[in-house]
């Protein structure tokens, strides 16, 4: 049965916020670089991403209590993964003073909490300087808990993961939802369960054991998929029964691929797979350099000897013809090796592809395709960027992420 919308979680629009202490699980898992013996940040974006959410709490008159993690400073004391540089810079992002606290729980954090006035925030340490927190410690999300009255989940990047700060504070407080992580359920799933018509996913990146669970999931709801990256070599190899050269590739990813195939088959949702590759006969990922490179022509085999690093311009015609006649586009993953300049064409021209698709609702569904279209200049163009990594794909997949399944049911 398809879910109700809006989304069937309560969100920080169901309650009434006014004076009432709101501890905010948010995601400032920003850049860091040092500059003159000082740590400052070096993309704000993940700050810019909570914007409407602590705004709605200020405008209602809430006690903004924020927590995030910073790094993986492995439940130690690092200066250097210290959330205190956020403070300033979310200071002049919403125009009024951040106060920070030196931990995430005790008595300085209480005490600063309980002084807030209505609309006013505090910013609280890394939630990971607690080894606590990646074990989702009971002491230490009852600890976050005593500073609030209310918990707000707005980290939908952590939501994949039971911590304390994401799943374990639920159990002593009224959970709710932020409007980001809303914002992120509704398209990664609400979206997709009744989507507008033809529905085309794009899947890439390099394991087929990696995006099995997205591809099974989404079979049942697409009418297409795509497939590039360096997983659709396994495909090739047993769809169009070329060799692939030294192409990334497992056999024990063959059973796997093939019973996609044939579960698409047996549900009418086409497969489109490359018929052309980028190749090259020497490749450095670190030193982001190939020895010689070409392109093979329609349906021909990778000589040995030879990787394949990127979909050729024959899969690109291909996949934007039915990209073009799409509704509704959600991409997951690169075609090829995109860091590296010579290979990045096919990934760049399926955004392209998208962008050029205006009338349908387009989809980033987290990850490196996020870093692509914002690389490509194209981010104004999408309907909507996940700002989630495995989050993002775990969601598709159809999991229950601990971070969402504690919060209140409509």
């Amino acid at each position: 049965s398809a879910p109700s919308k809006p989304m069937p979680k309560q969100t920080i629009r169901d309650l009434d916020l006014a004076g009432k202490r709101v501890f905010v699980r948010v995601d400032f898992n920003v850049p860091l670089e040092e500059k003159d013996g000082q740590m400052v940040i070096t993309d704000a974006t993940r700050v810019q991403e909570t914007l409407p959410t602590i705004k709605y709490l200020i405008e209602k008159g809430a006690k903004i209590i924020l927590a995030s993690h910073l790094g993986r400073p492995k439940g130690q004391r690092d200066p250097k993964q210290s959330l205190a540089p956020v403070a300033p810079a979310l200071s002049a992002l919403i125009g009024q003073p951040v106060d920070f606290a030196s931990d995430c729980i005790g008595e300085e954090a209480k005490a600063k909490a309980l002084a807030l006035p209505n609309g006013g925030v505090l910013l609280l340490e890394n939630t990971r300087f607690h080894a606590g927190e990646e074990k989702n410690d009971a002491t230490l999300a009852k600890g976050m808990a005593d500073l609030a009255e209310i918990f707000v989940n707005d980290a939908f990047g952590s939501a994949h993961r039971a911590h304390s700060s994401t799943a374990g504070i639920a159990d002593y407080l009224p959970a709710v939802s932020g409007l980001l992580m809303e914002k992120e359920l509704t398209w990664l799933h609400d979206e997709l369960e009744k989507p507008e018509r033809p529905f085309v996913v794009i899947l890439g990146g390099a394991k087929v054991s990696d995006k099995i669970g997205v591809i099974n999931r989404l079979l049942e709801k697409a009418d297409t998929i795509i497939i590039g990256g360096g997983m659709a070599y396994t495909f090739r190899k047993l769809v169009q029964g070329i060799s692939i050269g030294k192409s990334l590739y497992k056999p024990e990813w063959e059973p796997i691929a093939q019973a996609a195939l044939d579960k698409a088959k047996e549900r009418g949702v086409k497969i489109l797979i490359p018929v052309d590759a980028m190749i090259t006969d020497a490749f450095d990922f670190d030193a982001k350099k190939f020895g010689n490179i070409k392109f093979t022509g329609a349906g021909e085999s990778i000589p040995d000897g030879w990787e394949g690093v990127d979909i050729g311009p024959e899969s690109v015609k291909l996949f934007s013809e039915e990209i073009s006649k799409a509704k509704t586009v959600i991409w997951n993953g690169p075609m090829g090796v995109f860091e590296i300049k010579e290979a990045s064409k096919g990934t760049f021209d399926i955004a392209e592809a998208m962008a050029a698709n205006s009338g349908a609702k387009n989809i980033i569904g987290g990850g490196d395709s996020v870093k692509a279209v914002k690389k490509a200049k194209l981010g104004d163009k999408m309907t909507f960027i996940s700002t989630g990594g495995g989050a993002s794909l775990e969601l598709l997949e159809g999991k229950v992420l601990p971070g969402v399944a504690c919060l209140k049911e409509k």
